[in-house]
């Protein structure tokens, strides 16, 4: 396993449309062990393939804390098949966002299909923060950042904060 580079906002990458994966062989399982290991290191809760540079519907998510037993799940060609009416707000943060969080309103649960790391096929049902971080996640596959749902001032605001923060040298 080897720990990846998370891409940053402002990039083009991170607005890509990701492509569905075709099947699950070393690979994908390689790359998603890869990005488990880098959500892991950057204290994150979920990562798309496409934030360490990938154009592959692969997610990796594990909501467990602290102390907790590790259980991570592993999303390939996921897709949302039902969202609740009903909605619940969590303050989301993102790791390609470093340092920016947000209230974000979405549906309270959802149910998806898609394709474990050992190419069968599921459905989950989630609810509460597992939702919000699936939600968040499948956002990006659609090139769809967090920021996408606030003001076009609060967003101009966090993209000049972090542009800044990018062209900054780093500091000793």
């Amino acid at each position: 396993m080897a720990i990846r580079t998370i891409i940053t906002e402002p990039n083009k990458l991170l607005r890509q449309i990701s492509k569905p994966v075709n099947g699950v062989g070393k690979e994908e399982q390689k790359l998603m062990d890869d990005m488990l290991e880098t959500m892991y290191d950057a204290n994150g809760i979920g990562l798309a393939a496409i934030q360490v540079g990938i154009l592959k519907r692969l997610i990796v998510i594990d909501i467990s804390k602290g102390e907790e037993k590790k259980n991570p799940i592993f999303l390939i060609n996921p897709s949302i098949v039902h969202q609740s009416k009903k909605t619940s707000v969590y303050e989301e943060g993102c790791l390609s966002l470093p340092g920016q969080f947000a209230e974000i309103e979405r549906p309270a649960e959802c149910t998806l299909k898609y394709v474990d790391l050992n190419g069968k096929q599921k459905e989950l049902k989630a609810e509460g923060l597992l939702a919000t971080c699936i939600q968040h996640e499948m956002d990006h596959l659609e090139g769809i950042l967090f920021i996408d749902y606030l003001s076009k001032l609060k967003r101009s605001m966090i993209i000049k904060k972090l542009s800044k923060l990018k062209s900054s040298p780093a500091k000793l």
